[in-house]
């Protein structure tokens, strides 16, 4: 279980982009990802929040069901919380960064 990640998604659209990763734990991609949001995280944490979707979770399973995702799929949001950007994981913390970056001010 990803630690440090807040798997609530009241954040989506309050006014800062937000990541959301859909984490399986049965993936060993999910851990590396996970490991590669915090370098982001550290870079960035004051811009976009960092969020996780854990699959068999009720608030995980909301999300991925609203937005038809699958595990190991990265979600991004705008600031008023419009689905902008889709991608499977692995992505590094620097093509995370320069991904986010592309889409958010």
């Amino acid at each position: 279980m990803p630690k440090s990640f807040k798997m609530t998604h009241e954040q989506i659209g309050t006014g800062m982009p937000a990541l959301v990763f859909v984490y399986d734990p049965n993936l060993m991609v999910s851990i590396s990802q996970t490991e590669e949001m915090n370098k982001a995280r550290d870079q960035l944490s004051d811009q976009v929040f960092f969020l996780v979707a854990q699959i068999s979770t009720p608030e995980g399973d909301q999300l991925i069901a609203e937005h038809r995702a699958s595990p190991s799929e990265l979600l991004l949001f705008d600031s008023s919380g419009r689905l902008i950007k889709r991608q499977f994981a692995l992505k590094n913390s620097s093509e995370l960064i320069q991904w986010i970056a592309v889409d958010t001010p």
